[in-house]
């Protein structure tokens, strides 16, 4: 026989359940049983990993202190990752015995608590002790108290020996009812290697570099693709040309974080549209791109985005204007 304890509290001295965990460890050493203490509060980094030590146990202690409200955080824990990666079917198979001690109040209510999740996991409760220490000497030096702390160990021996049957609890039956768990993908064995890896933060760190990788390189391929598509603004520019007599002028468009610039060339009723560098271009326009798409979509013009600042203007002021009447972008799109 095995049994496994869990301890939930902070390890401090004097904690009431911690020596009520060392009592029933005599008892279990007298009865010759295998135990093993699992410290929550020392293995806390790897508490997900623990509902795979529940394989080869036959029950469990689940030990915790009530300090200010409820069972603590540390047992909360491994009772999540219990509901989450443990193996149901071995669970169903093991009783559990609370001991639940208060320096405050709330250990009847904590111990309940305890009682109601393991049969929602689907496990079996034996009786369990609670009890209210304020000073933990209280417990060490009673002989009485002691001997509540012993039977409870020798009742999940028997519980365990004689596989104590007890009337059905609705507990039990949660999981085909309310709050079912989604089934997994992954074996039980692979759920058990995840978790491990989950709580490796070597792993952990380099998963986040890597991440960091893909995403540069993801980054640099869109902003290359958005490089490529210069030519949707050429095209917007052709369809919305309206020719003037007497212009002639020779635009540069600048976009900010792009290797390649856009030009623009009017002469009376011609337009030409190309992409990459320009030979003495009358105006040198610099911009986001973000800017150019308001005013392609009708949303800003030419001499507005300057005035606003978004534009810097190299070259005739009146030929920036002259833009705006070329390429009525918001008239088109009223």
């Amino acid at each position: 026989m095995k049994i496994n304890i869990y301890y939930g509290g902070r390890g401090i001295i004097g904690d009431p359940s911690l020596l009520a965990v060392k009592k029933m460890e005599m008892v279990l050493d007298d009865l010759q049983v295998e135990h093993t203490r699992y410290d929550l509060f020392d293995i806390k980094n790897n508490i997900t990993t623990l509902p795979s030590t529940l394989k080869d146990a036959d029950g469990i202690i689940l030990a915790t202190t009530v300090e200010w409200y409820g069972i603590g955080g540390y047992l909360m824990s491994f009772l999540d990752a219990c509901w989450l990666y443990g193996d149901k079917e071995k669970m169903k198979q093991l009783y559990m015995a609370p001991v639940v001690m208060s320096t405050t109040y709330g250990e009847r209510e904590a111990l309940l608590d305890l009682k109601i999740a393991w049969e929602t996991l689907g496990g079996s409760s034996a009786e369990g002790i609670c009890g209210y220490f304020p000073d933990s000497s209280l417990l060490e030096k009673n002989q009485t108290y002691g001997k509540y702390v012993e039977k409870a160990a020798e009742d999940l021996y028997r519980c365990i020996s004689q596989r104590r049957q007890g009337l059905p609890v609705s507990n039990k039956h949660t999981d085909e009812k309310v709050n079912k768990t989604k089934p997994s993908i992954l074996t039980q064995k692979e759920t058990e290697q995840y978790t491990e890896l989950i709580t490796n933060e070597k792993f952990v760190e380099q998963q986040k570099v890597d991440v960091k990788e893909l995403t540069g390189q993801f980054m640099s391929a869109l902003k290359g693709q958005k490089e490529l598509g210069l030519e949707v603004y050429t095209e917007a520019f052709e369809k919305h040309f309206k020719a003037k007599p007497e212009v002639h002028t020779k635009y540069k468009f600048v976009l900010k974080g792009r290797k390649e610039n856009l030009l623009i060339q009017i002469d009376n009723s011609s337009l030409i549209t190309g992409v990459g560098e320009a030979d003495n271009p009358d105006v040198v326009l610099t911009m986001d791109a973000e800017v150019l798409d308001e005013i392609i979509g009708g949303r800003a013009t030419f001499q507005g985005s300057f005035m606003a600042g978004k534009i810097v203007n190299k070259g005739d002021f009146g030929r920036l204007r002259q833009l705006d009447i070329v390429f009525p972008f918001m008239e088109d799109h009223e």
